[in-house]
């Protein structure tokens, strides 16, 4: 399926100015879901610049408005962007975030070692010769590399490293893993998101009109009973 030109700007504007359900945004933007809570929390590490996709001519209003009415409706795009392929080489890292592509390497090695250094090395956007020194522990670093996850630390998305996952299980011959985080309390994180969101619009419509909300403490008091 086809994905806006600039998918978390198109998620956040979609967050921000329409009653979508994450869901629908995750599954038109082509993000996880997890990234879309991330979003609308502002708890990711840049806040991002909203993107109209109905300017971008991506999506019409009339479609947006058919999944604000319907929350099993899934939005259908006017068309796909063209997409620019590489055709060689690793995907390029911020500089802030190289520091940390050791780091994401052995955590993948360490919990799914049955991707190959090709696919990591796309994945991450590093060398097969530095995933090599990290698999041997011979890179000049290994004392300072701990394992961390490569999705939270922004250097590929959740449905990257699922499809990478799920592929390399495939050409194993194994069966691939089912992501069940969300499984038994789904719709209940999703209802706790929007009565937040709903009740942060109505705490903005209250202070709009002239009243004061109450400070909440920074801690609680510990002599209180």
């Amino acid at each position: 399926m086809a994905q806006p030109l600039m998918p978390h700007a198109t998620a956040a504007w979609m967050v921000d100015n329409t009653a979508l359900s994450f869901e629908q945004i995750a599954d038109f933007c082509g993000l996880h879901i997890l990234e879309i809570q991330a979003i609308a929390d502002d708890t990711t590490s840049t806040k991002l610049t909203g993107r109209d996709p109905v300017r971008a001519h991506e999506v019409t209003q009339e479609e947006i408005d058919k999944g604000a009415a319907d929350p099993d409706y899934q939005l259908k795009m006017i068309k796909g962007p063209e997409q620019v392929r590489r055709t060689k080489g690793p995907r390029y890292t911020p500089v802030s975030k190289r520091q940390d592509k050791p780091d994401g390497i052995a955590w993948i090695i360490r919990n799914h070692p049955e991707i190959t250094d090709g696919a990591i090395s796309l994945l991450i956007g590093t060398t097969r010769t530095t995933i090599a020194a990290i698999r041997d522990r011979s890179h000049w670093n290994i004392a300072n590399i701990t394992p961390k996850d490569p999705v939270t630390l922004g250097l590929t998305s959740q449905r990257e490293l699922d499809a990478a996952v799920a592929k390399a299980a495939k050409a194993a011959g194994m069966e691939a893993p089912t992501d069940t985080r969300l499984e038994g309390d789904r719709e209940a994180l999703l209802e706790q998101l929007r009565n937040e969101r709903t009740q942060a619009a109505a705490d903005a419509q209250f202070v709009a009109e002239g009243g004061v909300l109450p400070v909440k403490p920074l801690f609680d008091d510990p002599f209180k009973r």
